[in-house]
């Protein structure tokens, strides 16, 4: 994705003192970072206020991780939002994020137009409550022909569903005479997956200090490198995302191959 160098110097001036721009190689950045947003409760239970605070809290956080992204020039930037587990939250609480999800897609609309952002949903979007679905499906239709970085949301996603739905939707090929078992191959399962057509992940990047995929990306994240931070997602920043890209720039990375020296 073409940069602006301008706004992309502008938009990390005034650095802490750990990290700054000049510390990350703009030609080596990875093309698709994806995060695992965790820890909103507990910031919001540190902070003595209600978990749903947390929630809110952390859409600052994504809008300015989506900003950031952009001013860099990463092609897609993924987010785990709400998975298929999570509807055993208690039912006030996925009532606040339905509704959050819905009414922050409106108000960020005009950001993703201003910026050039494409949405995609990863996730069953349609089993979704009404009002979020409908919002949803607007945001795929005003930005579907946007060129700048993908934003791929994982909503209602959970990785295993995601691969039982490509077994099946694989099935129903072969069963169609689309195609033979013998041609189900690796190129075959990453085409029948929500991320068609989208790179893996080159980043994953997890708050909180959990150290577990959660069910997230199990297929895309296979050659993935990781970065976990303890910082809580309301608290994450352009800056930490820095320190995520600076740590990435510092691996080997073999894909179960051996550099020849």
């Amino acid at each position: 994705m073409q940069r602006d160098d301008e706004k992309l110097v502008e938009y990390f001036a005034n650095p802490p003192e750990d990290i700054s721009l000049g510390d990350v190689d703009l030609d080596r950045l990875p093309s698709h970072i994806s995060v695992i947003m965790d820890g909103n409760g507990r910031w919001a239970t540190r902070q003595g206020k209600e978990r749903g605070e947390g929630h809110v809290a952390g859409i600052k956080s994504l809008r300015e991780t989506i900003t950031a992204s952009v001013r860099l020039g990463i092609d897609v930037l993924s987010a785990y939002a709400f998975s298929t587990e999570n509807w055993k939250r208690p039912q006030h609480e996925v009532d606040l994020l339905m509704h959050l999800f819905a009414t922050t897609l409106v108000k960020e609309l005009p950001l993703f137009h201003q910026e050039n952002v494409r949405l995609v949903f990863l996730g069953d979007i349609e089993a979704l409550p009404a009002q979020t679905r409908e919002v949803f499906e607007q945001g795929l239709s005003e930005t579907a022909n946007h060129t700048g970085m993908t934003l791929a949301l994982a909503v209602n996603y959970g990785a295993r569903a995601e691969l039982s739905r490509a077994a099946r939707l694989l099935s129903e090929r072969v069963l169609a005479g689309e195609i033979s078992p013998e041609q189900i191959d690796q190129d075959a399962v990453s085409s029948s997956l929500y991320t068609a057509g989208l790179p893996d992940p080159a980043l994953l990047i997890r708050t909180s200090g959990e150290l577990r995929l959660s069910n997230f990306l199990l297929w895309q994240l296979a050659y993935s490198e990781f970065y976990v931070t303890d910082t809580l997602w309301p608290d994450f920043s352009r800056w930490e995302l820095l320190r995520a890209i600076r740590s990435f720039q510092g691996r080997d990375r073999r894909f179960g191959g051996v550099i020849a020296k």
